[in-house]
């Protein structure tokens, strides 16, 4: 023990750390026992720093005279300037934050022989159980540590920029006090424009979205004297966690970014064009929000009419039919501050991930493309019978169906009302032989409803067409044409028994003998049975199953009438 206070009292040694028993003895100079050293120090108090501490003071008996837990609050002090007893102000120099001293001071470098009032007596050795939770200096600046940095960083934070960004909030010593993750909610605000305190408008500042940054400050770029009032105590330095998921100004528009363009794109869409397309659509962090394709149906809609969000309607004009964009849009061209209330946040940047499925105009019309043969004399017309060979996609190539599969033509008489309108425009004027390209929008085709699980709604068709065989047809408005003078005893040759009416045999019968022997002429393309017994029932006026002379000539003498016979 002599030998021990024998090296203590040497002039070279200041500060002594001794083990646990310390000597009852009086004390020369500071003894400093470590209880607790974490493992990392970042920082150690040097002379002029401020510190915000616990302690616990007691005398060499164990008995307590002072502590700052029981009043609920930190000793907050600067070092080196005499604002503390000589001999603290020596021991806490060299401290970590979360490290934990026992100090032990010899009366002239506390109170000395004067002591304080009735607490301390004169001549008191004072042990302080010291705990380091702060440690700043009026000369720091904001500290900022980036642990994550995207790959792509195409745009920082700049002042007057609008973030959305989530973080832990801690003191310097760890202790939570504020995190937007528990909230599940982002801090969405202006950043440089005063919104924030100081410290943080600065450290926002440079950030990509999806950067993480620890953001460090002094309280006087935090909270200051004062705290906020609850969870932050007065002159703490304030860590923030951050990741910041979001960026605009609001004087940002859309961007575009073509990822894939068509060649040939032989038509832009403009204003009033109904477009069919796919997307995905996420955050700007690429959290992801929807999706067409997850649905297995495209999204349809006007553009530039206000049908969808304004970014949207602007981002879609000027698009090819199979072009693939990427469409970044502010939220003030999009759902604004309320976002949707579910999936999409307010303030929110979106992005769309785009292909253009396809686009038309109600006012279009059947685009046709061909060349037509050299020897082309005879055009197809309404009431011919064609036949011809098609493959059909959607715009985007996407396979309907082919006649080629098969090896059977599709047979039609146009103007029958057997094929779409769109396909019936595109036949009409072609020769055997000629090939044409048909481009159908859908008010020609098969409209908003589509066929299921065959076209979609709203889809315009691309019909590659080959006609094989073409039938002239009879006149509008007939089923059966004479080629020939009409016999002036057509009831007669037609009651072939002589019981002066003519039922459907006998009709039937008679009809299909003068087409055999070339006398008349059923319209193509129309199951024969049908059209006659068509024909019978005209003829048969009073609907009572059989053709009386008078019935017969009545309906051959009305004027004006499509009468066959």
């Amino acid at each position: 023990m002599i030998r021990l206070l024998v090296q203590m009292i040497l002039p070279a040694i200041l500060v002594t750390f001794v083990a646990c028993n310390a000597p009852p003895v009086p004390l020369d100079d500071i003894v400093i026992e470590k209880t607790f050293t974490p493992e990392r120090c970042d920082r150690m108090v040097k002379s002029g720093d401020f510190v915000r501490y616990h302690y616990i003071g007691m005398f060499p008996d164990g008995k307590k005279f002072d502590s700052s837990y029981d009043r609920g609050t930190t000793y907050n002090v600067f070092v080196g300037r005499k604002q503390l007893i000589a001999g603290m102000d020596k021991a806490l120099v060299g401290m970590c934050v979360n490290e934990r001293w026992m100090i032990k001071i010899p009366p002239q470098l506390a109170y000395g022989k004067d002591g304080y009032g009735d607490i301390i007596p004169a001549d008191s050795i004072l042990h302080f159980d010291v705990l380091m939770l702060d440690i700043w200096n009026t000369e720091d600046k904001v500290q900022i540590k980036t642990y994550h940095k995207p790959e792509s960083c195409v745009r920082t934070v700049q002042v007057s920029d609008y973030v959305r960004y989530h973080y832990n909030g801690t003191l310097l010593d760890g202790t939570l006090f504020d995190s937007s993750h528990t909230r599940m909610r982002t801090y969405d605000t202006y950043v440089g424009i005063g919104w924030l305190i100081a410290g943080m408008d600065q450290g926002l500042l440079g950030m990509c979205v999806g950067e993480k940054r620890i953001i460090t400050m002094p309280p006087f770029l935090g909270y200051g004297e004062k705290g906020d009032g609850s969870d932050i105590p007065a002159q703490a330095s304030l860590v923030f966690d951050v990741i910041l998921l979001d960026l605009h100004n609001p004087k940002d528009e859309i961007t575009v970014e073509v990822q894939s363009l068509p060649d040939p794109c032989p038509r832009k869409s403009q204003v009033g064009d109904f477009m069919r397309y796919h997307y995905n659509g996420s955050l700007l962090d690429g959290t992801f929000f929807d999706s067409s394709y997850s649905r297995n149906r495209t999204y349809d809609t006007y553009i530039g009419k206000g049908y969808v969000i304004t970014g949207m309607d602007k981002g879609l004009l000027g698009v090819c039919v199979g072009e693939h964009r990427r469409i970044v849009i502010p939220p003030h061209l999009a759902y604004g501050e309320e976002g949707t209330g579910t999936k999409i946040p307010g303030s929110a940047v979106l992005v769309f991930d785009v292909h253009i499925i396809d686009f038309h105009n109600p006012s279009d019309i059947v685009e046709i493309t061909g060349v037509k043969p050299e020897n082309c004399t005879h055009n197809a017309k309404r009431g011919d019978f064609v036949k011809y060979h098609y493959n059909a996609t959607l715009m985007d190539g996407t396979y309907i169906g082919s006649t080629h599969n098969s090896g059977k033509t599709y047979d039609v008489v146009l103007g029958a009302g057997q094929v779409v309108i769109g396909m019936e425009q595109g036949l009409i004027g072609m020769c055997v032989g000629e090939k044409r390209r048909l481009v159908i929008p859908p008010h020609l085709a098969y409209g908003e409803q589509g066929v299921d699980g065959e076209v979609p709604g709203s889809a315009v068709l691309v019909f590659d067409v080959e006609l094989v065989d073409l039938e002239d047809g009879l006149p509008e408005g007939y089923m059966f044409v004479w080629n020939g003078d009409v016999s002036p005893n057509l009831f007669s040759e037609m009651d072939k028994n002589k019981d002066a009416q003519v039922d459907t045999t006998e009709f039937s019968d008679y009809i299909l003998q003068q087409v055999e022997e070339g006398k008349g002429r059923l319209a193509p393309g129309f199951e024969p049975q049908r059209i006659i017994q068509n024909m019978y029932d005209n003829q048969d006026r009073n609907k009572d199953g059989r053709i009386t002379e008078d019935e017969f000539k009545l309906k051959a003498d009305e004027a004006g009438s499509h009468d066959e016979l």
